[in-house]
């Protein structure tokens, strides 16, 4: 270790020889910031920001208040397939939301149970019964010819955005 350094370490040190210069460039003295943002949505002005009862709980209440996103047995230890399904799951959620552009109101939940995968989302009423059908046999077909395993989706209905407001921040 250069000397100078090893001076700078033992004039920096509060508790003197008493730490070896290994140690002593191991502490850190700077305060830590407790504070979680992460995850959490901020509070507007007018408090007219809509949040839905998945976006209302922060992450620290997953498995308390609200459940996973995706649930699968991949990331269990000796998990197989763990990125892939990551993913595959980031894929679905952004072929839902592309498909069927606008008319999402909540997170899309999927469900993995063996070889078959089970979509969950809440739709707007905004299109005509006809063309949502065909967006249900669409989907499902194209996700089952390009993950290769059969998948259904399990779509309720809403009137407007509005029914799917937990509270506005």
């Amino acid at each position: 270790m250069n000397t100078s350094a090893l001076r700078l370490v033992q004039l920096q040190n509060p508790l003197g020889n008493l730490l070896s210069p290994a140690l002593a460039s191991q502490i850190h003295t700077s305060s830590p910031l407790c504070r979680v943002v992460s995850g959490k949505y901020r509070i507007t002005k007018k408090r007219d920001r809509p949040l839905t009862y998945e976006m209302a709980n922060p992450p620290h209440y997953i498995a308390h208040r609200k459940s996973w996103n995706s649930w699968n047995t991949s990331n269990l230890k000796d998990g197989l397939r763990r990125s892939e399904t990551a993913v595959e799951d980031e894929f679905i959620r952004r072929f839902m939301t592309g498909t069927w552009h606008g008319l999402v109101c909540s997170e899309v939940i999927i469900k993995r149970q063996f070889n078959h995968i089970r979509v969950a989302a809440i739709i707007r009423r905004a299109v005509s019964p006809t063309k949502m059908y065909f967006l249900l046999g669409y989907t499902e077909e194209l996700l089952a010819n390009w993950l290769q395993c059969p998948v259904t989706l399990e779509i309720q209905t809403v009137d407007s955005f509005q029914d799917v407001v937990f509270k506005y921040i």
